[in-house]
């Protein structure tokens, strides 16, 4: 089996860069680490758990990175090829804020049915929970899963009707910038959604 080619081909280069906040040269490159890492061209959700966890040694991260793995996966094939993972980074680092929250939306909406429900905040907010394990303290207001979960309802669903819609999520978060943080888990109330 011969070597896989590490340069992209030029209409594949031409497509992400209209489609990416990347430019040539850094497709190239991470084009590159992208088949060291993966040297079949995809990623399996057991890989990319391995590689996630790296991150976050001091909890699991396995529940968490499955959620992640399943935004990126585009396609919904079970792998991540380097398309998908290329657009899927280039939103969540250089993405405009509310392209990085409809990203962020889409991966809460477990069942992709175009609302966050409490069940599915819950299981992100638990999965959270479980990566960062005891290496952050939390307000006792959030102290707990249930506690992050049931504070950002109060928050965004303006509506009450038990489920955040994406303008909710959306306008939730531009609002306030805490809600960001309760989102990604920061307790140091920086704005920063990456």
């Amino acid at each position: 089996m011969g070597k896989q080619n590490s340069k992209l081909k030029p209409e594949v280069l031409a497509d992400l860069k209209e489609h990416t906040e990347f430019n040539e040269h850094e497709l190239q490159e991470w084009y590159k680490g992208f088949l060291k890492d993966c040297p079949t061209g995809h990623l399996s959700v057991e890989e990319f758990k391995k590689i996630y966890s790296n991150f976050f040694p001091y909890g699991d991260a396995s529940k968490f990175a499955e959620h992640v793995f399943r935004t990126f996966d585009a396609n919904n094939d079970t792998t991540i090829d380097f398309r998908e993972f290329i657009c899927a980074l280039s939103v969540t680092s250089r993405g405009k804020l509310e392209d990085k929250l409809k990203w962020a939306f889409s991966m809460y909406d477990l069942d992709g049915n175009g609302y966050i429900s409490r069940s599915e905040m819950l299981e992100i907010v638990s999965a959270i929970y479980k990566m960062v394990g005891s290496v952050m303290k939390m307000p006792e207001d959030e102290s707990t899963p249930e506690k992050r979960t049931d504070k950002i309802f109060r928050q965004m669903d303006v509506n009450a009707d038990g489920k955040l819609s994406l303008d909710e999520f959306i306008q939730g978060a531009k609002s306030d910038p805490s809600i960001v943080r309760l989102l990604q888990c920061d307790p140091s109330g920086g704005a920063q959604f990456t």
